[in-house]
């Protein structure tokens, strides 16, 4: 799968259960990890849950197998979702805002373009 589609499947899955505020941010050339983090907001804890569960659910029936899941416990504010190509961070609206994982990669890129020539 191409990672076009699969930004697609992501979006869809995450639209499908009302996520929130969906940011993708196209990490291609600047990590060897992924080439899309994607970060999405859950309106409660038991909606993160929710969220994450369908994601990986239409990832499978699509054929896409996560590499891995972290935080599917009950109560966790934050679940990761390795897919490969795209890693999803499912966040309370409280954890988002502690850890704001997409400052992390605004500041890298504007670091990267203020030491450019």
């Amino acid at each position: 799968m191409v990672v076009e589609e699969l930004e697609q499947l992501v979006r869809d899955a995450l639209d499908q259960i009302k996520a929130q505020e969906t940011v993708v941010i196209d990490v291609r050339g600047r990590t060897p990890m992924t080439d899309l983090v994607v970060v999405t907001t859950g309106t409660s804890q038991r909606h993160v849950q929710a969220v994450a569960r369908n994601l990986v659910d239409t990832a499978k029936e699509r054929g896409v197998r996560p590499f891995g899941v972290e935080g599917e416990e009950p109560g966790s504010n934050w679940v990761l979702i390795d897919l490969g190509d795209a890693v999803v961070h499912v966040m309370t609206a409280e954890s988002r805002d502690f850890y704001r994982l997409e400052r992390i990669w605004e500041m890298e890129e504007a670091c990267a373009s203020s030491s450019s020539p």
